[in-house]
């Protein structure tokens, strides 16, 4: 899969569907000339036109006006030697410089994919699976060597990248920036998808055009946050769901990021991410290296609706682990929106009753059962359980549902610190602050300095203290505010620009032992919902709650952004009470339930105030979920109507083997005389027949042809769901 033409001096990275080309250049300079389908023999033709662009200079001992490397498609770019636009590294010499020159010396490839020390990343069990090519270079003047990772998977249009900085010289430099990845488009028109939004309205789809000049997409707030999702597509104009090309960047990391997109003068597109370089200033000692967390890469010439299958299939197979990498997840009901902190051990075994009647699978019990916590103000980081609250007590709770044949599971927010806490009172340094500066309250909480080694294992301690004698199998564990004031004072003023990378590092540690340690407990990550929605935590917790809006009209959206890169059975999705506590908006049991459906499914209400027509139809939903739980958790989802372009929205999975689909249908407001709407359907076997109703359809007219969407659905939130079955 990766091969090396002396005569060319090409490296050819290349698979069934996927080719990546890079080339060496005069003074050992990498260049990037391709990224796309297939080639199955690259002649070496594609050579960067020599022009001489004015004002562009030309390297070091060089009369060659006609290169210059501020217009070459570079590798992965530096700056202060010829290139003006936005580099990939940025470090800081003792002289004060920050001006380096990495040249091309070697290259390695191996079979399979090496781990990234301290970091989540794609992973292969057989080394046929995968190949690697290294690229090392160095800047001999600061005796720093640069190693540039390439890993292609054998069945899948998939390009992963990193950077590891080895610092070889005798003193220490500072890393202001070193990307995972950069890549230079050529002269094509693109455009940007991204995801952005804020609490409650996370993984928004915006599509924009690229103007000349710098965008950055990005996150400081110590997460991967609610407002900007590490993830970036570039795709052609004419690029839909269903064609044209697209190009998809995830970043591996759940802190600060930055995505840079730059179109220089001559209309070529320069994309740089990774860790985000505003207040970042890693001290790198010598003969130490530091590695940047991993780029994955992902290419489709069939549309958007490819990219995302491509992320889904890598993401469960490659990047997900644990008992639960390919297990189906249990029906759940959470008790936050149905009793928030006012519970006790009656309420909370009444509603476990309806529940098993209903045949959902497990009880959670959130937020307030620990230290004195009757409210959001107090207790964080107290990690013992409220004497008297459960007159029965946590484990015996916990006994009395799976009793019931239920699975228990239990709230944790263990990074945050509450200013009413015995542990702030006996540490209060354990949390993020500025000495002699107050420090930001945020939910009455502060963030616990997890970098620091003596806070993780405190922390852990107290939960696993709980684990040990709670018999849990789901932990949801939360992160409800940003980071502010980030200063650790075990770190010397010149290594305060490690902060917050150090942080993810401890917590990276934190979550490998704690899940390798319990690996029966199903982990969900959540933080106020969506806001740490990445790759990286789906490496140690396979799903997460995909945001607090738990209102069905609102989840579209959300939901809809969230699939162009992640897996459906990655999605927290929960049937919630009316009026919707988020909203206020009133919908049926019908479309919440479709909506929920539609990702890994659960319920946050109050099932003893519901009327015995609600509950049976929330059994029906139930049942209906659990018999095709396979299909919808792990089969291949289309996205079909986008919720961005109009009132109708609607997706499908289908089954690996296209024995069975289902479809849904969404209608956000009535219209009188509306236009009918035919649903085509895609992913089905052509010559196959598939039974509807009763009915019998030929595969490809149902996707050729299409059906009618019912034209008697009546008012506001109307919903259709189908399931299809291979005769």
């Amino acid at each position: 899969m990766i091969t090396f033409d002396q005569q060319t001096k090409t490296f050819h990275l290349q698979n069934k569907t996927t080719s990546y080309i890079i080339g060496i250049e005069e003074h050992n300079y990498l260049t990037h000339l391709y990224f796309g389908k297939k080639i199955n023999h690259y002649s070496g033709g594609y050579r960067y036109p020599r022009t001489n662009r004015s004002f562009s200079p030309n390297p070091a001992h060089s009369k060659d006006r006609l290169f210059s490397l501020d217009t070459l498609p570079l590798e992965y770019p530096g700056f202060g030697h010829g290139d003006f636009r936005e580099p990939a590294h940025l470090i800081k010499l003792t002289s004060g410089s920050r001006v380096n020159d990495f040249r091309y010396v070697s290259y390695e490839i191996q079979d399979g994919k090496p781990a990234l020390e301290g970091l989540p990343a794609t992973y292969v069990q057989d080394e046929t699976d995968a190949m690697t090519l290294v690229l090392t270079l160095q800047d001999t003047i600061s005796q720093l060597t640069l190693r540039l990772f390439y890993t292609i998977f054998a069945e899948a249009s998939v390009i992963t990248r990193s950077a590891q900085l080895v610092n070889d010289g005798s003193e220490t430099v500072e890393i202001n920036r070193l990307a995972s990845q950069a890549l230079d488009f050529g002269n094509q028109p693109l455009e940007l998808i991204h995801l952005n939004g804020t609490w409650a309205k996370e993984r928004q789809l915006t599509r924009e055009t690229i103007h000349p000049g710098i965008k950055v997409i990005d996150s400081k707030r110590g997460s991967s946050s609610h407002q900007q999702n590490p993830f970036a597509a570039f795709v052609t104009p004419q690029t839909t769901e269903f064609q044209g090309e697209a190009y998809g960047f995830s970043l591996l990391y759940s802190g600060n990021h930055e995505t840079i997109v730059q179109k220089d003068p001559f209309d070529q597109i320069r994309v740089i991410m990774g860790i985000n370089s505003f207040n970042f200033g890693w001290q790198l000692q010598p003969k130490a290296s530091f590695q940047t967390p991993e780029v994955v890469m992902v290419y489709s010439d069939q549309g958007l609706n490819a990219m995302s299958q491509t992320y889904h299939d890598l993401f469960n197979q490659h990047l997900i682990r644990g008992k639960y990498k390919h297990k189906e997840r249990p029906t759940l009901i959470n008790n936050w929106e149905a009793t928030y902190f006012d519970f006790n051990e009656d309420k909370i075994m009444n509603i476990v009753s309806e529940a098993k009647a209903l045949g959902v699978e497990m009880f959670v019990l959130d937020d307030g059962w620990f230290g004195g916590r009757e409210d959001d103000f107090t207790s964080l980081g107290d990690w013992v359980e409220t004497e008297g609250k459960l007159a029965c007590g946590l484990e015996n709770l916990a006994q009395q549902v799976h009793d019931q044949g239920m699975k228990f599971g239990l709230w944790f927010e263990p990074e945050m610190i509450s200013e009413d806490s015995e542990l702030f009172r006996a540490h209060p340094e354990w949390a993020l602050g500025i000495p002699g500066r107050e420090r930001s309250l945020s939910r009455s909480q502060y963030v616990l300095d997890f970098s620091r080694a003596d806070v993780r294992e405190n922390i852990y301690q107290q939960m696993t203290a709980i684990f040990d004698r709670v018999p849990l199998d789901y932990v949801k564990w939360d992160m409800n505010r940003n980071m502010t004031e980030v200063y650790s004072v075990l770190l010397g003023p010149e290594q305060q620009g490690e902060v917050a990378h150090r942080y993810i590092l401890g917590l990276y540690e934190f979550l490998e032992r704690l899940t390798t340690s319990y690996p029966e407990i199903l982990f969900e990550s959540c933080s106020g919902g969506g806001g740490r929605f990445d790759a990286g935590f789906l490496y140690y917790m396979p799903q997460t709650w995909t945001s607090d809006n738990t209102d069905a009209i609102a989840r579209l959206k959300i939901q809809y952004g969230t699939s162009l890169v992640y897996p459906i059975s990655s999605m927290g999705a929960h049937v919630s009470a009316i009026p919707n506590h988020q909203t206020g908006r009133e919908t049926s049991l019908t479309i919440r339930g479709n909506v929920a459906m539609s990702g890994v499914f659960g319920y946050e209400l109050d099932l003893t105030q519901l009327t015995s027509e609600e509950k049976a139809e929330i059994k029906e939903q139930v049942a209906f979920y659990k018999q095709h739980r396979q299909l919808l958790q792990f089969g291949d989802f289309y996205r079909l109507k986008s919720p961005y372009e109009g009132n109708d929205t609607a997706w499908m999975f289908v089954s690996k083997d296209q024995k069975e689909a289902m479809v849904f249908y969404f209608r956000v407001l009535a219209d009188a005389a509306h236009p009918l709407v035919t649903l085509k359907l895609t992913g089905l076997a052509a010559d196959a027949v598939y039974e509807i109703n009763q009915e019998e359809f030929g595969g490809d007219e149902l996707m050729n042809i299409g059906f009618y969407i019912d034209s008697e659905l009546y008012g506001d939130y109307a919903t259709q769901r189908f399931y299809l079955k291979r005769k």
